[in-house]
């Protein structure tokens, strides 16, 4: 991998405003419209094959208080896979910081929450389930390469 290919500009403070303001403003009307407006990625590589977004749950590791990310997921049996990607940012995404310290999260896809928990997939399941990820969503292989982190694959089991 050569992080040396990521746009400088993806390195911006204003970039990670955006995202963030994005971000919230995703959450926001996803919920109010249970996914029916915000539900659907399209950006990038879902411009021609639209992804689906949930919302992902977790406990702050320092505050204690609920946070939610949207994300794209894949569904695995009666769980889901989520991928903490960052746009292939040179560090985890918060969510997964805080998973790791309190696994126990929730996922709403559409109007429904589902009671989760999640952990880091092993290398073996990163291995079986990354091609089916980057099938669901080419730009994962991008992220990757734009980093020197392997980007963890996390699986949300039911509690």
């Amino acid at each position: 991998m050569d992080a040396n290919n990521r746009p400088a500009q993806l390195d911006s403070p204003l970039v990670a405003k955006i995202i963030k303001v994005g971000s919230r403003a995703n959450t926001a009307l996803y919920r109010a419209t249970k996914g029916r407006i915000g539900g659907t990625w399209r950006v990038g590589a879902a411009m021609r094959k639209p992804t689906p977004v949930c919302l992902l749950t977790t406990i702050g590791r320092k505050s204690g208080k609920p946070r939610t990310a949207p994300l794209l997921y894949l569904r695995r049996g009666d769980g889901f896979v989520v991928v903490a990607s960052q746009g292939g940012l040179p560090s985890h995404p918060a969510w997964y910081l805080n998973l790791r310290d309190h696994p126990e999260v929730e996922i709403q896809v559409g109007g429904e929450t589902f009671a989760l928990t999640a952990r880091t997939a092993s290398d073996a399941e990163r291995d079986e389930l990354w091609p089916r990820l980057v099938e669901m969503y080419a730009d994962f292989d991008t992220y990757a390469a734009w980093t020197d982190r392997t980007i963890p694959v996390v699986i949300c089991d039911p509690r």
